[in-house]
């Protein structure tokens, strides 16, 4: 049975760092895609990174690149989310999960398996 564990969120002021981590278990697989999405206040859930594990590629939104950098330790089946930088418009619960295909990708329909979310808080 597919797992994933969200934790590292919490409250910070704008400008400080976070990192999220996403402990996965359940599954054994040579290639796979895991996506960290986010949902702030009033809106719909939205894709934010993901990486694959074959190769490491990694794929972001514009609003978080240079600010957020996505790995993964393959050996833990963890997934990191660090966030530096961050804004009051970051504010959301984040969500990790495990891709159905090994392209990289953030349309939801094509992650399969979802985490519980931790929430981040960004504010003075």
């Amino acid at each position: 049975q597919v797992q994933l564990v969200e934790s590292g969120g919490g409250l910070v002021q704008p400008g400080g760092s976070l990192r999220l981590s996403c402990a996965a278990s359940g599954f054994t697989s040579d290639s796979n895609v895991i996506g960290w999405f986010r949902q702030a206040p009033g809106k719909e859930r939205a894709g934010v990174s993901c990486i694959r594990s074959s190769d490491g590629r990694t794929y972001y939104i514009d609003s978080v690149k240079g600010r957020f950098t996505i790995s993964r330790d393959n050996a833990k089946n963890t997934v990191y989310l660090q966030m530096n930088s961050l804004k009051p418009e970051d504010t959301g619960v984040y969500y990790c999960a495990l891709g159905r295909y090994t392209w990289l990708s953030l349309a939801s329909a094509h992650y399969l398996n979802w985490g519980q979310g931790t929430q981040v808080t960004v504010s003075s």
